[in-house]
């Protein structure tokens, strides 16, 4: 399969425009930053899944995403950094369904509590944070992307 083909970058660039609308949306809800996050975006994370070309779009997205809703530099890079090597993890577990979502969980789970205590000096101690922001991505990336799988695994042959 090439990946750089003209629908691959429409489909990187689509996901990546909905995981901004998607995380604007949560953070004008107030679930987007903060202790506990619940991006709706992130149940994009599965979509690797379907196709490589979510990889970029999810990292792509992000990044506009976290400069968007005024992130500090660490956040933008690190949070970044994180929502790839979820995507990455899910793309190399796409053959297992229930293993899918677990990669954007922990990578975020492990990296966002650094960038909440040491970049935004948010108190309550880092194992707090590993709960917490494991809980959000428990229910944004785990729940609502099998939520979106089991949605959009019918019409697979579209990202084909």
């Amino acid at each position: 399969m090439k990946l750089f083909t003209v629908k691959n970058l429409a489909i990187g660039g689509l996901i990546a425009a909905l995981y901004v609308v998607f995380t604007l949306i949560a953070s004008a809800l107030g679930l987007s930053s903060g202790v506990i996050q619940v991006r709706f975006s992130e149940a994009l994370c599965i979509l690797p899944v379907f196709t490589p070309a979510a990889i970029p779009g999810l990292f792509v997205g992000c990044i506009i995403a976290n400069l968007l809703s005024g992130a500090i530099v660490w956040d933008v890079v690190f949070g970044s950094i994180a929502t790839l090597i979820g995507a990455i993890g899910t793309y190399l577990l796409r053959k297992n369904r229930w293993l899918a979502a677990i990669p954007p969980i922990l990578s975020n789970m492990i990296i966002v509590p650094f960038i909440l205590y040491f970049a935004y000096k948010v108190g309550g101690g880092i194992w707090i944070l590993f709960l917490t922001v494991g809980a959000g991505e428990v229910i944004s990336a785990g729940i609502l992307g099998e939520l979106l799988y089991s949605a959009l695994n019918k019409h697979r042959k579209i990202f084909q």
